[in-house]
């Protein structure tokens, strides 16, 4: 017996309607024009024999039963969506999608994939540098590192990395400049600021390193200042003598390894930060596929030996 089907188009359109709050903005992300989401909207609503949709001079608003609706067809096109991902990951079934912040990125993970690369050389990873909140199944993504105080609802979540904040700069303007006794004597010198970290509630700035150390420090900072969007941006500066960075252990540590930086007092004074990175997965039906295990595998052995050697 043949199924009785909404006409599928249609549904997509007002889903997409429905969730932008109207027909302008889902046209844009349906790649139509406005009139042809109102004609498929307009569609279903004769096919169903209700109105969606409360048509206002200027405005379009759902009706009960198009806002009781919404709620099915949404999960339906949910569960359609997530079916479809899981087979098309296992089609590429050799790939391992990861995401992380930028300076996460190119900071941490990047200096170690290729310790993975040399034990797994027949897994493809695809590394995606991003911030916002990660869509697995949009994104096709297997693995997420993300930094937070968690919870992390409907994910799987595990702590991977702490975060231990104290300042750094280059060893050339340390000898130049001579480094500095105490924090305060931090002072007199240029600043680097990270904005993106300052955009986070309470994490660890300068101010906030400051007020740690026991420095008064005046409303606006003595020093000149830099300012940078990512971190990476803030500890390149640091390496090319542009001034101190306000670093993470977790950014920093590789650099001061190699010599690049180095801790700009003798006693760093070293605070923790309030979040930590967490590995994120979601939680699938079954076990997820051989290549992500072993990358979560590889993964958490890294952060181990990480911080082990602190």
């Amino acid at each position: 017996m043949a199924r009785e089907l909404p006409p599928m188009l249609a549904v997509r359109a007002f889903e997409a309607a429905a969730r932008h709050g109207g027909f302008a903005k889902a046209a844009a992300e349906l790649f139509v024009s406005p009139g042809a989401v109102a004609h498929q909207v307009r569609q279903l609503e004769e096919w169903l024999g209700l109105e969606l949709f409360a048509r206002l001079p200027r405005s379009v608003e759902l009706t009960d039963a198009g806002r009781a609706y919404r709620a099915s067809v949404e999960q339906v096109l949910q569960d359609l969506e997530r079916a479809s991902a899981e087979l098309r990951r296992h089609a590429d079934d050799n790939e391992v999608t990861v995401t992380a912040m930028p300076s996460f990125v190119t900071r941490w993970l990047m200096p170690r994939l290729g310790q993975f690369r040399a034990i797994h050389p027949q897994i493809e990873v695809r590394v995606l540098a991003s911030v916002p909140p990660v869509e697995f199944v949009r994104d096709r993504v297997d693995v997420a590192i993300r930094l937070g105080a968690g919870p992390y609802p409907g994910l799987a979540a595990e702590p991977l990395l702490d975060e231990h904040f104290y300042p750094v700069a280059a060893l050339a303007l340390l000898a130049e400049q001579g480094a500095p006794d105490a924090p305060r004597d931090l002072l007199g010198m240029v600043l680097l600021h990270d904005e993106f970290e300052a955009r986070i509630p309470e994490q660890i700035d300068w101010a906030r390193w400051f007020e740690a150390q026991g420095v008064v420090v005046p409303r606006r900072l003595q020093a000149p200042r830099l300012r940078f969007s990512h971190s990476y941006l803030t500890l390149d500066a640091a390496t090319s003598k542009q001034g101190v960075a306000m670093a993470s252990d977790v950014l920093a540590s590789d650099a001061v390894a190699q010599g690049a930086l180095a801790p700009a007092l003798a006693r760093s004074g070293a605070v923790t930060g309030p979040y930590r990175y967490h590995l994120l997965q979601s939680k699938p039906a079954s076990a997820p596929r051989r290549p992500v295990q072993s990358f979560v595998e590889w993964l958490r052995g890294a952060a181990h030996d990480f911080r082990r050697a602190r």
